[in-house]
């Protein structure tokens, strides 16, 4: 079977590999710069709510 090593390793990064082999293998590859996006936003949020930056972040929105 030709790219099982690539599946190998996706599968066993969990639901993040998943989701990166479901979007490659229906062609959706250009979509993965915008979860990227998603996700650092997300991350952001999370890690900026108890910070003094918290008040400006909520201003963006």
């Amino acid at each position: 079977m030709g790219g099982s090593k690539k599946s190998n390793m996706l599968s066993r990064a969990g639901i993040i590999g998943e989701l990166l082999q479901f979007l490659w293998q229906r062609k959706l590859w250009w979509l993965i710069p915008m979860m990227v996006v998603i996700v650092l936003f997300g991350m952001l949020l999370v890690f900026a709510q108890g910070s003094a930056v918290a008040p400006f972040i909520y201003t963006l929105f």
